[in-house]
């Protein structure tokens, strides 16, 4: 389920820290007010939190735009439709992907990179000043992670919905007649559950990805800031309090970590990632009684997701080992052999033990499940590489 600049994705990172496995029991929860540390995290350099209005903010070239294109009297679908094509042509915008884009509608617009909550702020903006009826809807996707350095980030996704005027509601895809904009070809093809949200939601998603990604720079004040601006956009949104809790145990504050974790599992009985931290914290404090259910819990939720023994396969290759990775890939594989992604590590890692032979093998499995012009160049010319590689050796 990997994120591509045609994609309209919502990405906010859960850290979790290496394998973190309950259904545990909150007891007296902290008030929210008793869980910040402001004069922990004093910044010796200036602090900007970027507004709301600074986030979804159009400047002229914008505003022309959407005068020039989609102040019309064609419908919501054929509207969305140039909207997309406009950002993505390589006549117009020409946008393309970067995980790490984390930026405003504006900056998005004219950097020409952008990531998936960046893509999902600028369509929205630009559709809502052509005055189209549009929201944004949370999917209920699996579990899915990615790592970043020697940290995994749990990913979530939004789309957005489009209403016509007449309020007659169709789900618009590229290319077909509906009304949700969405790009990511599992999720639509999945069609998961789906739930609105609120823009305030969205915007404490935008700080949360703020400060997640502050926290792995090891910025820690700035991460803070970030955190606290997304409790405070969405009081009740509980990623950014499990983030929170992962910034005091990354400082050493750890009853306040756990407070924190204990408050976002509070608000989301399901959160999964905090409950895993918390574990990992209680096991830090040899407190191993408390963990252990935990742990138990979640390996007993987890299991059936596929994305979760990626999430170990990963864990164990980054660790160099790789036999345990190769079993939890292909446990991975036996619950869905349709992600190429999952026959793509199976390529690393027999490449990193030197079994040429088997790593072409799951090289050619992977480039036949790629789903993207841009994936398959890059699997042909790995595939290339291994041909390569294997004939040297020979």
């Amino acid at each position: 389920m990997n994120t591509r600049f045609y994609s309209l994705l919502l990405c906010f990172p859960l850290l979790l820290a290496c394998q973190s496995n309950q259904n545990v029991h909150v007891s007296q929860v902290t008030s929210p007010i008793n869980l910040y540390l402001d004069s922990d995290y004093i910044s010796l350099d200036p602090v900007h939190i970027e507004t709301e209005e600074e986030i979804f903010q159009l400047d002229n070239e914008m505003i022309a735009m959407v005068q020039a294109k989609l102040i019309n009297n064609l419908n919501a679908q054929q509207k969305s439709q140039i909207l997309l094509k406009h950002l993505f042509n390589d006549e117009n915008v020409a946008l393309t992907y970067s995980g790490n884009a984390n930026v405003t509608a504006s900056q998005a617009y004219h950097g020409k990179v952008a990531n998936c909550m960046s893509l999902t702020i600028l369509a929205y903006a630009l559709a809502d000043e052509a005055g189209m009826n549009i929201s944004f809807q949370e999917v209920e996707v699996p579990e899915y992670w990615v790592r970043n350095g020697q940290y995994n980030l749990l990913t979530g996704h939004v789309n957005l919905l489009v209403k016509e005027s007449d309020d007659v509601n169709r789900r618009i895809v590229w290319g077909q007649k509906n009304t949700k904009i969405d790009f990511d070809p599992f999720v639509a093809k999945k069609r998961f559950p789906s739930h609105e949200i609120t823009k305030k939601t969205l915007l404490a998603m935008f700080y949360n990805n703020k400060g997640a990604e502050a926290l792995v720079e090891k910025n820690y004040p700035l991460a803070y800031q970030y955190l606290k601006q997304a409790t405070l956009t969405d009081n009740n949104f509980s990623s950014a309090w499990g983030n929170l809790g992962i910034l005091y145990k990354f400082s050493g504050q750890l009853d306040m970590a756990e407070k924190a974790y204990d408050y976002a599992i509070s608000l989301d009985r399901d959160n999964l990632t905090s409950l895993g931290n918390l574990a990992l914290l209680l096991n830090k404090q040899d407190r191993r009684s408390e963990a252990l259910p935990i742990e138990e819990y979640i390996h007993k939720v987890r299991v059936k997701n596929p994305y979760y023994h990626a999430l170990l396969g990963n864990e164990a290759f980054f660790n160099k080992s790789y036999q345990q990775s190769i079993k939890h890939y292909k446990r991975a594989i036996e619950l869905d052999d349709e992600q190429h992604e999952f026959f793509l590590a199976l390529a690393k890692i027999y490449y990193m033990q030197g079994k040429l032979v088997s790593s072409r093998r799951a090289m050619k499995q992977a480039l036949a499940l790629s789903k993207t012009k841009d994936t398959t160049k890059l699997y042909i010319a790995k595939l290339n590489f291994l041909k390569v590689q294997e004939t040297a050796h020979n």
